[in-house]
């Protein structure tokens, strides 16, 4: 169970990064802003990471 847990969030974060890193380059380049890797990347996992784990916690009190 831990291991598909720790799985589970590797992967999200890992298409966290992808997404944001994407979407931060689209709208860097809309908003004439300079586009910084690390700081997008770091906030694109953060948030998919809080996100994920947050969803989880929540459906597991509405099973109980």
């Amino acid at each position: 169970m831990l291991k598909r847990f720790f799985i589970c969030n590797i992967v999200t974060v890992f298409w966290a990064l992808i997404f944001g890193e994407v979407i931060g380059y689209i709208a860097s380049a809309l908003e004439l802003m300079p586009y910084s890797i690390g700081q997008i990347g770091c906030v694109a996992a953060l948030t998919a990471f809080i996100a994920t784990n947050g969803i989880l916690l929540i459906s597991r009190v509405s099973k109980s």
